[in-house]
C-alpha cells in the first residue's frame, strides 16, 4: 500500500489472500529445501501446486484473478497444503463465496445495539474487564470493570458515530501508543480485523478504512494493505494504566451467536501483579 493515503481494498482478494499464504509458508515446514537461491519467500507457485494436487497454470489463474471459482475439493486441497487455521479457512470459503456473488455487499449499518441476554451475561462477568464490540470495531456495551481498565485511559470517549471505537482510537488518538506498549502489534490486529471486513464486501468497513488512511496515513495503509492478516481471537496484550500502572492480560474474543458479527472479548489477568492490581482498581483502592 506504501503510504499513498489509499485504503482501497482490491478487486482479486482471493488470489492475493492465496499469494499471501503462499508466500508465509516456510519451506521446510512442508518438507521442502530452503537456501539462499531461493528469489522469493515462501512457497514457489510450482510447489504449492504439487503439494495442493492441481496444475501450476490453474494456482496461477487463481492468484491472478483469472479464476474466481474453485471447487470446494480444491479449496481443501490448498487449505491443508498452505496448513491454515480455522479462521483462515473460514475467510478463505467466504472470499469465495464474496467473489462469486454467494454473498452481497454489506450495505446496512452494523448493530449497535446487543441483546438483553448478552448484558445479563456481561453483568455476571462482573468484576473482569469485559466488552462487546461489532465488527466495525465499536464499543457496544462493556461491563464496570472494563470501563475502569479502558476510561482512564481514554478509550471510552465517543467517536464520530456516537459510540467509542478501537480503530480510531488505536490510530488517531495520541494517547494510544501510551496505553498499548505494544502499539504496532495492536495496530496490525485493528487493520486486519477492517481489512478482513472490508475484503468481504462491507461498504461500512471500506468508509472507516478510507477515514482512518486520511487521518493516520502510512500508519494504517501499510498495514491495511497486507492481504493475508487476519486478527488474533485470543493471545495477550500489555496495558500501561495510568493508575495501575502495566498490566498483562490475556483475553479471549468469542462470536455472540445470531448476531450481526458481534464479538465478546474478555480480559483477564495474566500474571500474578496484574491480578493484585486489577482486584485494587475493582475495589477503588489505590495501586501502588
Amino acid at each position: 500500500m506504501g503510504g499513498n493515503g489509499s485504503a482501497a481494498v482490491g478487486g482479486n482478494e482471493l488470489g492475493a489472500f492465496l499469494r499471501s499464504r503462499r508466500e508465509s509458508v516456510v519451506p521446510a515446514a512442508v518438507g521442502l529445501p530452503g537456501g539462499s537461491r531461493r528469489r522469493t519467500p515462501g512457497l514457489r507457485r510450482a510447489e504449492l501446486a504439487t503439494l495442493a494436487g492441481v496444475s501450476v497454470e490453474y494456482l496461477t489463474r487463481l492468484e491472478q484473478g483469472r479464476d474466481r471459482r474453485p471447487s470446494g475439493e480444491i479449496l481443501a486441497a490448498l487449505a491443508d497444503a498452505l496448513d491454515l487455521s480455522a479462521d483462515e479457512r473460514v475467510h478463505l470459503h467466504r472470499l469465495v463465496k464474496a467473489t462469486t456473488g454467494g454473498a452481497c455487499q454489506n450495505i446496512a449499518l452494523p448493530a449497535r445495539t446487543v441483546r438483553p441476554t448478552v448484558r445479563a451475561l456481561l453483568d455476571r462477568l462482573e468484576p473482569a474487564p469485559a466488552t462487546v464490540v461489532n465488527r466495525l470495531g465499536e464499543l457496544l456495551a462493556r461491563t464496570a470493570g472494563y470501563e475502569r481498565l479502558a476510561g482512564p485511559a481514554g478509550l471510552l470517549e465517543a467517536s464520530p458515530s456516537g459510540l467509542p471505537n478501537l480503530a480510531r482510537f488505536v490510530f488517531t488518538d495520541p494517547r494510544a501508543r501510551a496505553v498499548f506498549p505494544d502499539w504496532d502489534r495492536v495496530a496490525d490486529e485493528r487493520a486486519a480485523d477492517l481489512r478482513a471486513a472490508a475484503a468481504l464486501g462491507d461498504l461500512h468497513a471500506a468508509a472507516l478504512a478510507e477515514e482512518l488512511a486520511v487521518a493516520a496515513g502510512p500508519r494504517f495503509t501499510d498495514r491495511f494493505g497486507v492481504p493475508g492478516a487476519l486478527p488474533g481471537r485470543t493471545g495477550v496484550e500489555r496495558w500501561a494504566h495510568p493508575s495501575a500502572g502495566e498490566l498483562l492480560l490475556a483475553y479471549e474474543s468469542l462470536e455472540v451467536p445470531d448476531t450481526d458479527e458481534q464479538r465478546l472479548v474478555v480480559y483477564l489477568p495474566a500474571d500474578e501483579a496484574t491480578a493484585a492490581a486489577l482486584d485494587l482498581l475493582n475495589r477503588g483502592l489505590p495501586v501502588s
